[in-house]
């Protein structure tokens, strides 16, 4: 059965892109209409179909819903927060262009996106109307930028999402990228194989190949519940064609803080041929507080996941430093220095359950046995 059989809910075939139009479908109660009124008139608001029947409106703490309904805690501010949390503006020499990192480039190609999250870093810009995409003039400097420098070994199309494009639009721009020798990766940050993935079309997918030149497409989600039947299926068009997909999710409060959830996404992105890629630290962006949660909490959740799931099951865990640093990975230690000043130096090195050994160790230590090894606390092996 369905998780939504039995609510009160009418899911249109459109974009939820007003509080009507969620009062409409039952994803909030008709009193809260004038707060999210203004929630909406200073943030973008769209949910698709696909994303809006994964919403259970009987649960109050729905992780999807807490990625996707704007809540009025959005405009309450707190000190830190900024407009432009990663420093993007201070990076873009060109429009369209943000040119960070000495060997890559982002590419913004639009504005819009088929979805909007309540956390986006770029939420003061994306999904605020304006030009919904590049002019054909800006598109032409952002590329001139590119084939200029020879050092840019990798252009990121994002956004918005590059893949609400059209199939024509975006061969074009991969095309004209292509044509660029010294370019040779194209990479693509998206959320459609979830927000709507009746879109990866065949022609969607072959729009993001050039001859000669490694496509990547980097997926967005955050909880096990968005990789429904329909979005596996548009993962792998992507796969089966060739093109390798990583994965990169926001850790927020109430959506993927804890480890069983956190361990269910990682897994499920393993076994849809989609390797973890980044975990980010939510940004500090306007109206977010009630999303984030400190460090330490998820450097714990990270530990939890160390030894105990698939190191293909391990993405790293970064912090975008604000003001334009870029992102550093934030993840736990497991290295501490005992005596530098030693002969080789020595250290200290924490296994999975905690326990903690000297490196290299002493000539006399001994061999440990099952129980010293930790064997003992393995599930038992079945029976034949």
């Amino acid at each position: 059965m369905d998780m939504n059989d039995g609510a009160d809910m009418t899911i249109s075939a459109k974009p939820l892109r007003s509080p009507s139009d969620l009062i409409g479908a039952g994803l909030v109660a008709p009193q809260g209409r004038a707060a999210l009124e203004r929630v909406a008139a200073r943030y973008g608001v769209a949910i698709t179909p696909d994303i809006a029947q994964l919403i259970d409106p009987r649960d109050d703490a729905d992780p999807i819903a807490r990625q996707f309904v704007p809540d009025p805690a959005e405009l309450l501010a707190r000190p830190g927060e900024r407009d432009d949390p990663i420093g993007d503006y201070a990076h873009s020499p060109v429009a369209g262009i943000v040119h960070r990192y000495p060997d890559r480039v982002l590419l913004m190609v639009t504005h819009v996106c088929a979805a909007y999250c309540r956390f986006c870093f770029r939420r003061e810009t994306v999904g605020r109307g304006g030009a919904a995409t590049l002019s054909p003039r800006q598109l032409d400097a952002a590329l001139a930028y590119v084939a200029r420098r020879l050092a840019i070994w990798e252009v990121i199309l994002t956004g918005g999402d590059p893949l609400i494009l059209s199939a024509r639009r975006l061969a074009r721009i991969v095309a004209r990228i292509a044509a660029i020798d010294h370019v040779a990766v194209i990479r693509v940050h998206t959320r459609m194989p979830v927000a709507a993935p009746a879109r990866v079309t065949k022609a969607l997918v072959a729009a993001l190949k050039a001859p000669g030149k490694a496509t990547y497409v980097v997926l967005h989600a955050n909880h096990p519940r968005e990789l429904t039947a329909p979005a596996r299926a548009a993962c792998a068009r992507l796969v089966d064609a060739g093109i390798p997909l990583l994965s990169q999710s926001v850790l927020l409060r109430g959506v993927n803080d804890d480890a069983a959830t956190l361990a269910a996404l990682m897994r499920i992105f393993v076994a849809n041929r989609i390797k973890p890629y980044y975990l980010h630290h939510p940004d500090l962006a306007p109206g977010t507080a009630h999303l984030r949660t400190e460090i330490a909490h998820w450097q714990a959740l990270l530990r939890a996941l160390h030894g105990r799931h698939s190191g293909l099951c391990q993405p790293a865990y970064v912090l975008d430093i604000p003001g334009g640093h870029g992102k550093s990975p934030i993840g736990p230690a497991y290295l501490s220095v005992e005596d530098a000043q030693a002969t080789p130096p020595r250290y200290r090195v924490a296994d999975f359950n905690g326990a903690m050994h000297a490196y290299p160790p002493a000539a006399d230590s001994p061999i440990p046995d099952d129980d010293a090894s930790g064997a003992s606390r393995l599930e038992p092996m079945a029976k034949p």
